[in-house]
C-alpha cells in the first residue's frame, strides 16, 4: 500500500476510534494502539505536505493561530427560545399550542437539557464540514472551525453528501472546569467563574491549542433542515444525526402531553447537581416538525418551543457599599458593592441598584445582609434585605446630588438621575466604548479595558480621537501587553471601520432612543447622515417606529454644537457617512406582502432569495397562515405548499418568482 492510501486509512480508522471513544463510551482499542496509529499518521502527513486536509484527525490537537475569526451569515436566522419560570406558565404555552393546533388532543413533546454552554452551528456539503459557527447576533456569527473541530465528539465527515446543517451547544463538563481551575491556580492565574464563560472563552480563542486543551464537549439538539431528507418528527431527527455520528443528549424524553413535560422538569431539578455538566433549564419542543409550520413565529421566538428556566439560586451576603457610575447618555446608576460570593456558578462583587426608587422601596442600607439572584442564571440581582440581621449599625442611603465623575448638579427625569455635562469624561468613555462595540462601528479589539487604559494616558478623548490613535503606536508599544502585531491589528480593524454602513455609525453616535433597529430604519430612509441631521420634527414622526421622544432626540442631537464639530471632523478622516445597505423598494410586486419560501430552489439559495425578497419590500416568513399573501417554491416542496393551496394563497414556482423579480 502507497503512502497516499495508507493515510485514507489511517484517518478513516482515527475517525472510527473518535466515534467509538467520545459518542458511543465504548472504544475498541486501546489508548497505546490509538496513539501509535496517530503517530503513524502524524509521521506520513510531515512527508506528503500534498496531502494536507485541514479536517484530518492530526489537526483536533490545535495549534492553528488565526489573527482574527471570519463573519459566517447563517442559512437561517438562529434564533433565541421564549422563556417560563414556573408551572403556569408551561401550562398557558400548552393551551396556546393547542389553540393555535385547533385541537384539544395531549400534545407530544420532546423535553431536552438546556445545557450551559455556547450554542453552534455545524454545515456540512459532500459529506465534509464546512465551517462551524457561533451564534452571533442571530444573522452573522463567526467561523470558529479551527477551535470546534479540535472536540473530538464532533465528526468532521458524514456519510451524506446533501447538505446538512445541525444545531447544539458545545459546553465544558464540571470535571474539565474543575482541572482547568487547578490549573490556573497552580499558575497564578484568575480561576473562571464557570463552565459557560470558560467553554465561550476556549472558542473563540485565537490559538486553537487552547480549545484544544480544554477538553471541550458538545451536544446536538436540532436537525435544521430536517425537513429536505422528509423527516417529520424532532424525535426522528435527532434519532437520524445520531446515527449520522452527532453526540444527542441520551436524557431527552418524549412527553405525551403537558403534565408528563412538568413531571419531566420536577425529576431534572431534583438531578440537576448529579449531572456531568451545567444546565439551566429544560427545554420543550412540540415533536411534530410538520405542526411548527402551522405554529410558526412571533418576531422573535418559535411558537413551537419554550425554555423552562429554573428558579434562580438566592443567597446572603453582606451590602459593603453604594457606589455610583455614569452612561453614555448620563445616567447616573447606583451599584451595590458586595462581599464576594458564589451565585449560580460565578463570583459576584458587585450588582446594579437600578434607580434611587429601587434602593428606597427595599430600605437598603450599606452594612445589611441583602438577599442576591442572578435573573436568568445571567445578571445579578439584589432582591431584598434581611431585615432580622440588622445590627443597627447600618447607613441608611441618601441619593448623591452632584455627579461624581464633573461635580455638576444632576437633573432628575422620572426615576432616573441624569448628568446634564455633555463632555463630562465618564460619558466620554462610555461613549467611546458603544462606538466600539460590535452592534455599532465593530472595531475589532477595542474592548472597554483598552479604551479606558487609553482614555486613562489621554490617547483617547472622544470619537474623533479614536481615528488618530495611530498617533500614538510607539508610546502604546511601550506598553505592558502590546506588540508590534497588536497594536497593527488594532490599527487595521480602526481603518475598516471607516467603511461600515450609516446605520452602524448613526447606532453608534450614542443619540438617545435611537437602537440598532431604529437606526438602520433611519439610514434607509435618509440615505445619508446630513440628510437625517437636517431632518424637521414633523417629518421625523410621521416615519413607522419613530416617535415623538426619538424624534426629538435626533431634533436636540443635530442642532448641538458639539456634535456637530464631531461629525464634521469624522466626515474629515474618512468615516463613511453614507448607507451602504440595498435599499427597499416600495414600487414592487412584492412590496408589504408577507411570502414564505418553501422547498429547494435551484437559481438562488434560500438565504439569497430571502434577501432580494426583503430588498423589494417584503417581509418573509417561516410558516404559512391566513396572513400569507404569497408562498414560493422550489423542488421537493412539502407540507407549506399543500396547507398554500388549502388556504387559496398565491403560489408561484422558481421561474414565476424569477419574473415577478423587475415588476
Amino acid at each position: 500500500m502507497n503512502d497516499l492510501l495508507r493515510i485514507k486509512e489511517l484517518r478513516e480508522t482515527l475517525e472510527k476510534f473518535n466515534y467509538e471513544y467520545y459518542v458511543l463510551d465504548n472504544p475498541s482499542v486501546s489508548d497505546a494502539e490509538y496513539d501509535r496509529l496517530m503517530n503513524e499518521l502524524t509521521m506520513l502527513e510531515k512527508e506528503h505536505p500534498e496531502a494536507y486536509d485541514a479536517l484530518s484527525p492530526s489537526q483536533r490537537v490545535g495549534g492553528q493561530v488565526i489573527s482574527e475569526f471570519k463573519k459566517v451569515k447563517h442559512k437561517r436566522r438562529m434564533i433565541s427560545l421564549a422563556n417560563a419560570f414556573n408551572e403556569d406558565e408551561m401550562i398557558d404555552f400548552d393551551h396556546r399550542v393547542k389553540e393555535l393546533l385547533g385541537t384539544d388532543r395531549p400534545i407530544k413533546y420532546m423535553a431536552e437539557m438546556k445545557i450551559d454552554g455556547l450554542a453552534m452551528s455545524l454545515d456540512y456539503g459532500n459529506g465534509r464540514l464546512n465551517y462551524a459557527a457561533t451564534r452571533g447576533d442571530g444573522d452573522v456569527g463567526e467561523d470558529v472551525t479551527s477551535n470546534v473541530i479540535t472536540i473530538k465528539s464532533i465528526p468532521t465527515k458524514i456519510s451524506v453528501s446533501a447538505p446538512l446543517e445541525v444545531r447544539g451547544e458545545v459546553y465544558m463538563p464540571k470535571a474539565s472546569l474543575n482541572e482547568l481551575n487547578r490549573l490556573q491556580s497552580n499558575d497564578g492565574k484568575p480561576l473562571f467563574a464557570n463552565a459557560r464563560n470558560a467553554a465561550a472563552g476556549s472558542i473563540r480563542n485565537l490559538d486553537s491549542s487552547v480549545a484544544a486543551s480544554r477538553k471541550l464537549d458538545a451536544y446536538w439538539y436540532y436537525f435544521v433542515n430536517a425537513d429536505e431528507f422528509k423527516i417529520h418528527s424532532h424525535s426522528e431527527a435527532l434519532n437520524y444525526i445520531q446515527k449520522l455520528g452527532f453526540r444527542t443528549n441520551p436524557e431527552r424524553r418524549i412527553c405525551n402531553g403537558i403534565e408528563e413535560v412538568l413531571d419531566y422538569i420536577k425529576e431534572y431539578t431534583l438531578k440537576r447537581p448529579t449531572l456531568a455538566y451545567d444546565i439551566d433549564g429544560i427545554v420543550v419542543k412540540v415533536d411534530n416538525i410538520d405542526d411548527w409550520d402551522v405554529l410558526g413565529y412571533t418576531a422573535k421566538t418559535p411558537r413551537w418551543a419554550i425554555a423552562y428556566k429554573f428558579p434562580p439560586e438566592e443567597v446572603t451576603t453582606t451590602l459593603k457599599d453604594i457606589i455610583f457610575t455614569v452612561g453614555r447618555t448620563g445616567k447616573i446608576t447606583p451599584n451595590a458593592v458586595l462581599s464576594p460570593v458564589r451565585v449560580a456558578g460565578s463570583l459576584v462583587q458587585r450588582a446594579t441598584l437600578h434607580n434611587e426608587d429601587f434602593i428606597l422601596e427595599r430600605e437598603l442600607r450599606v452594612g445589611d445582609q441583602v438577599i442576591l439572584r442572578k435573573a436568568g442564571d445571567v445578571i445579578p440581582e439584589v432582591v431584598g434585605v434581611s431585615l432580622g440581621k440588622r445590627t443597627g449599625d447600618e447607613k441608611p442611603f441618601a441619593m448623591i446630588s452632584h455627579c461624581p465623575e464633573c461635580g455638576t448638579p444632576l437633573i432628575k427625569i422620572e426615576a432616573m438621575h441624569f448628568c446634564p455635562n455633555e463632555h463630562c469624561p465618564a460619558r466620554n468613555v462610555e461613549a467611546l466604548i458603544h462606538f466600539a462595540s460590535r452592534p455599532a462601528m465593530d472595531i475589532d479589539g477595542l474592548g472597554e479595558k483598552i479604551i479606558e487604559l487609553f482614555f486613562n494616558e489621554r490617547f483617547l478623548v472622544d470619537i474623533p480621537s479614536i481615528y488618530h490613535l495611530s498617533d500614538h503606536r510607539e508610546a502604546i508599544i511601550e506598553m505592558d501587553g502590546f506588540s508590534h502585531k497588536s497594536i497593527d491589528n488594532l490599527l487595521l480593524a480602526i481603518e475598516a471601520s471607516k467603511n461600515q454602513s450609516l446605520e452602524r455609525l448613526i447606532f453608534g453616535l450614542g443619540i438617545r432612543e435611537i437602537g440598532e433597529k431604529t437606526a438602520k430604519i433611519l439610514a434607509i430612509k435618509y440615505l445619508s447622515l446630513n440628510r437625517l441631521l437636517e431632518a424637521e420634527y414633523d417629518e421625523l414622526c410621521s416615519i413607522d417606529d419613530i416617535g415623538p421622544v426619538a424624534a426629538q432626540s435626533i431634533i436636540d442631537y443635530a442642532h448641538d454644537e458639539h456634535n456637530k464639530a464631531m461629525i464634521k471632523e469624522l466626515d474629515n478622516v474618512g468615516v463613511n457617512m453614507n448607507y451602504l445597505g440595498p435599499t427597499v423598494r416600495s414600487d414592487s410586486f412584492f412590496s408589504n406582502k408577507t411570502v414564505v419560501l418553501t422547498g429547494t430552489l435551484e437559481k438562488y439559495g434560500r438565504r439569497e432569495a430571502t434577501e432580494m425578497l426583503e430588498n423589494l419590500g417584503a417581509h418573509v416568513s417561516g410558516s404559512v397562515s391566513k396572513a400569507t399573501d404569497v408562498v414560493i417554491y422550489g423542488s421537493e416542496a412539502g407540507s407549506k405548499l399543500d396547507k398554500a393551496q388549502k388556504l387559496g394563497v398565491l403560489t408561484m414556482d422558481e421561474d414565476e418568482f424569477i419574473s415577478h423579480l423587475g415588476m
